[in-house]
């Protein structure tokens, strides 16, 4: 049977609701908020600790960190199933610790240590848990669109009831592997949920230097793709319009893509100063910033003590410690582990 015309045929699932907020009409509970604001704050500090160690030279290669854009990835681990694929690009760390990377085995990884998840031979760029579905970073700008749309493939041929997350930045959005895979995804149906992290610069080009078209939901009007816009620096926001999506998708009536506008404060990578923007412009999405929001929310309305938040950054601090322990005292994959899990099992005798 085509891949085209074979129907899902599993029962639908649904993620457990947290709602019913306790104080002032809130939308959602005491123990949602809490659980947005303790992830972002991971993922944060983990990115933090991640910088200072590579001012040490202890991590080497390219690091782009996620500091600004954790709310993309907290709002959409409160909306997904736990059947559901995930593939992004290269700023990973902190989609993959919200899927459920130890911070131990994110922060060995980096070293490039054996116990990393990957077993040190991944780094930054290539996070990979197969257990819990994340198909990992790819450091090949736009390389995971066609990857992720095929894992979709898959779940419809299979019959589940899963969806595959392709996430890519705004610069990959300009990439031909996007217009293929959307072309085939929409023809077929495929399950599959486009999020563009649109942070609004592709390395150092703004996205109106790069398109005549600058709002990025417009991309999928060619395809009559359902598309719409989202605060990206806000989690409930971002949970939302995931799960307005996901239901939409697992009914069958395949594609949808979400323009997350948000925000990076450090640079492309770790060696971008980011000068080609203005600090004004970086100080208004500091007032924005997720993580100050939501404990600003957390205390105004009776959700949380200061102590209670105070026991939370102390929790946080302590596991980044030990993850960065962990990774010191890790040792380096072998160099007869060189060739294991490669397609080659043993070295190609090169002519001279």
């Amino acid at each position: 049977m085509s891949t085209a015309t074979k129907k899902p045929t599993a029962t639908k699932k649904k993620p457990a609701a947290k709602k019913n907020g306790t104080a002032k009409g809130l939308k959602y509970s005491k123990e949602q908020y809490l659980e947005w604001y303790t992830l972002m704050l991971r993922i944060r500090r983990f990115e933090e600790r991640a910088l200072m160690s590579y001012g040490q030279q202890k991590i080497r290669g390219f690091c782009h960190v996620y500091i600004g854009q954790e709310a993309v990835a907290a709002g959409m681990e409160s909306a997904l199933i736990k059947g559901d694929g995930i593939v992004t690009a290269y700023r990973q760390h902190g989609t993959a610790i919200g899927r459920g990377v130890s911070m131990k085995a994110a922060m060995a990884e980096l070293y490039g240590k054996e116990t990393g998840i990957v077993g040190g031979k991944g780094g930054s760029m290539h996070f990979f848990y197969k257990e819990n579905n994340y198909y990992g970073g790819n450091g090949i700008v736009g390389a995971q669109i066609p990857i992720g749309t095929g894992i979709a493939m898959a779940e419809q041929y299979k019959g589940t009831d899963n969806l595959c997350v392709v996430m890519f930045g705004d610069g990959a959005s300009r990439q031909g592997a996007l217009w293929e895979s959307w072309n085939m995804a929409m023809t077929w149906k495929l399950p599959a949920l486009y999020i563009c992290e649109n942070n609004g610069y592709a390395m150092g080009t703004s996205v109106e230097r790069t398109s005549n078209v600058t709002d990025m939901t417009k991309l999928g009007a060619s395809f009559d793709m359902p598309s719409e816009s989202v605060d990206g620096m806000d989690p409930a926001a971002v949970h939302e319009a995931i799960q307005r999506a996901a239901e939409h998708i697992r009914s069958g009536k395949g594609p949808y893509y979400l323009n997350i506008e948000t925000y990076r404060y450090k640079g492309h990578s770790v060696s971008d100063p980011a000068k080609y923007r203005e600090k004004t412009e970086l100080r208004a999405y500091q007032e924005k910033d997720p993580i100050k929001v939501t404990e600003k929310l957390l205390l105004e309305n009776g959700l949380a003590t200061e102590a209670e938040i105070k026991e939370i950054k102390d929790a946080v601090k302590t596991e980044v410690a030990e993850a960065a322990q962990f990774a010191e005292d890790s040792d380096y994959p072998d160099a007869s582990e060189l060739y294991t899990d490669n397609y080659l099992s043993e070295p190609i005798e090169y002519i001279k």
